[in-house]
């Protein structure tokens, strides 16, 4: 299993919100190349940027940051979401080295969406689902819609797309420790590999994700637990290898 720290940049600063609220920040690093490299001298294999500004405005918003870091790190897979609506700015991350580009709003509210980007960009397309109670939220998860999250999984199961990152926004940013429950009903009920986010804190719940690894669980990403030192990132990724190897 791998462990992904999360680095959500935010008027061009690292940031960690809470629950999505873009007024509940927390800024961890003005210079969110710092931060990459504090990650990556750790010993992270990806790493998984959010423009939050993007996601909210439904373009990019800090893409050359991400381009920056991108280009720093040709060696480490990089995914982002945020702002990510057209296949110019999917061709865009692309080019510029990123390896997986993240679809969530639009994969919810225009899903024949990801059918087409799954075939111009075939392996390159991660789709976040991002729930508060079961039901899908957009825009920045300011908008919560009536769609479930394991039926809208199970609709792009067959396009191709190369991961499922599942998010229990109820959680995220609270250090209340990820929800295991949703996230292997989730993966159990389909066959892309699931990356959990959402509420990891501690090495219990990294413990506790490699028990239910074999559900299709392959990752988890982290955000507050490993700025505000709940977490060892090091320590979290030697545990998974020795628990759950990929």
């Amino acid at each position: 299993m791998l462990i992904i720290p999360a680095i959500d940049i935010k008027d061009g600063k690292c940031v960690r919100l809470r629950q999505g609220q873009m007024d509940e920040e927390t800024v961890y690093g003005l210079d969110p190349l710092e931060v990459a490299k504090r990650w990556v001298d750790a010993g992270a294999r990806r790493l998984h940027i959010v423009d939050l500004n993007g996601a909210t405005a439904g373009r990019p918003e800090n893409a050359d940051i991400i381009h920056e870091i991108a280009e720093l790190y040709p060696d480490i897979p990089i995914q982002v979401g945020g702002g990510i609506r057209n296949e110019d700015t999917i061709q865009t991350y692309l080019d510029a080295g990123v390896k997986y580009v993240i679809i969530g709003t639009k994969a919810v509210t225009t899903p024949h969406f990801v059918s087409d980007i799954c075939l111009e960009f075939p392996g390159h397309i991660i789709i976040g689902l991002d729930a508060r109670d079961g039901k899908l939220a957009t825009n920045g998860w300011s908008k919560l819609s009536h769609h479930d999250a394991v039926d809208m999984a199970q609709r792009f199961e067959d396009e191709g797309v190369a991961a499922i990152i599942f998010t229990d926004i109820g959680r995220d940013g609270m250090l209340t420790s990820v929800n295991i429950k949703a996230t292997v009903s989730l993966s159990s009920q389909v066959s892309i590999p699931v990356i959990a986010s959402g509420g990891i804190t501690n090495l219990d719940d990294i413990r506790n994700l490699c028990k239910v690894a074999e559900e299709g669980i392959t990752g988890a990403i982290t955000g507050r637990a490993i700025y505000e030192g709940t977490l060892d990132f090091a320590e979290a990724q030697k545990l998974a290898d020795d628990l759950c190897p990929l």
